[in-house]
């Protein structure tokens, strides 16, 4: 507890889950052409040469039986003998503002987290702990695959329904404020003012909760980039200076001139605040640019990826200067919001708010379809 009581974000979002274990990086890939054609090659491999393909771990074999991802149609059969074309693949966090595709298939996935994938749906916001002082907590539509933070759905059920909140606590900052918060208004809340030992002050100020809100609703609509695009001033908008090369290897920023240059290709102006945004200690462009160039070991299924630089990923990296020059922009009114827990730890206890019974901080039963179990019988959940 902090010195204020504020109550921890465990105890506010008590429903967590562990990160998913990959085990193998070939199933995730910044673009979805590399991961069926990765598919094709492993099952035209036969033998030990499929079986070095698939980089097999104590939880993931070649004969491994395990069941399908709910909501996605997989083969169930063992790789060992499949033969089915490649899932469809899907769109992924796999590091902060990294979005990737992943194939999503739990015979190649060590750990696949199936309760996350139950919920996982155009209404679902996911909240993934960094560890970083600045940015403590991402907040993504996306099912996050990047480690090591736990993973907070911001719903229990799918469709938007049964919010991952304290129960009574909606109606305790009811009572408290003069609106009626829902449970979004209380995970924007939490973006403005959670702190880095992941407390949350919870204010009683009215005028405040709406200005904390409000903030926080701006950096939950950067992180998700869904709907309008984000787009910085006129004057202010990145754009393609001189062509990006077929294959760029390396990424330099020159702050003198607010420009990004991937070998002889530049993109200005790129804001100093964005090529200096870093998560945990690590900065995001070059992350994101590493991800995309650092060549992978010849022979294995992680080097088939495009020959040339895809004209989408200029697009995205062009979306991602924006992203991170705005929620830089943010940072100060986040310090400003100054917010003291008026609404203490102690308080919530009082009310019955806390402790959290032991069935929310568990995933809700969710029986919405059947899914195929290890070859092809269906589970039972």
């Amino acid at each position: 507890m902090t010195h204020d009581d504020a109550p921890l974000l465990a105890d506010l979002m008590p429903w967590s889950v562990a990160p998913l274990r990959p085990g193998r990086a070939w199933p995730t890939a910044p673009d979805a052409g590399s991961l069926r054609a990765r598919w094709d090659a492993l099952l035209k491999a036969e033998g030990p040469v499929r079986q070095a393909l698939f980089e097999p771990t104590r939880s993931r074999t070649l004969d491994s039986a395990v069941g399908q991802l709910p909501g996605r149609s997989t083969g169930t059969e063992r790789l060992a003998r499949a033969t089915g074309p490649c899932a469809e693949p899907a769109r992924v966090l796999a590091a902060p503002f990294d979005e990737q595709w992943l194939i999503p298939d739990q015979r190649l996935i060590d750990t696949a987290r199936p309760e996350l994938w139950r919920v996982a749906d155009a209404h679902q916001v996911f909240t993934v702990e960094t560890g970083d002082a600045e940015t403590p907590l991402l907040a993504t539509s996306l099912l996050p695959t990047l480690r090591p933070g736990r993973v907070r759905p911001l719903h229990r059920r799918p469709g938007g329904t049964e919010p991952n909140l304290a129960p009574g606590l909606l109606d305790h900052l009811s009572a408290r404020l003069s609106d009626r918060p829902t449970a979004p208004d209380v995970l924007a809340w939490i973006l403005a003012t959670i702190r880095p030992d992941l407390t949350v002050p919870l204010t009683d100020d009215t005028r405040l909760w709406r200005t904390g809100v409000e903030l926080g609703r701006r950096m939950l609509w950067l992180m998700r980039r869904d709907g309008a695009r984000p787009k910085l001033p006129g004057g202010r908008r990145p754009y393609v200076r001189a062509p990006l090369p077929a294959r760029p290897l390396t990424l330099h920023y020159d702050g003198d001139e607010e420009t990004l240059h991937l070998d002889e290709g530049r993109i200005s102006p790129v804001p100093r605040q964005a090529w200096d945004y870093e998560v945990a200690g690590v900065r995001v462009l070059e992350s994101w640019f590493t991800s995309r160039t650092t060549p992978a070991a010849p022979g294995t299924l992680s080097a088939i990826r495009p020959a040339t630089w895809p004209q989408a990923w200029t697009s995205e990296l062009l979306e991602l200067i924006t992203v991170l020059a705005l929620l830089a922009e943010l940072r100060p009114q986040r310090a400003g919001l100054k917010a003291t827990s008026a609404i203490t730890a102690g308080d919530l206890s009082e009310a019955g708010v806390l402790p959290v019974p032991g069935q929310a901080r568990r995933p809700a039963s969710v029986l919405d379809h059947h899914e195929e179990g290890p070859e092809g019988q269906f589970a039972l959940i």
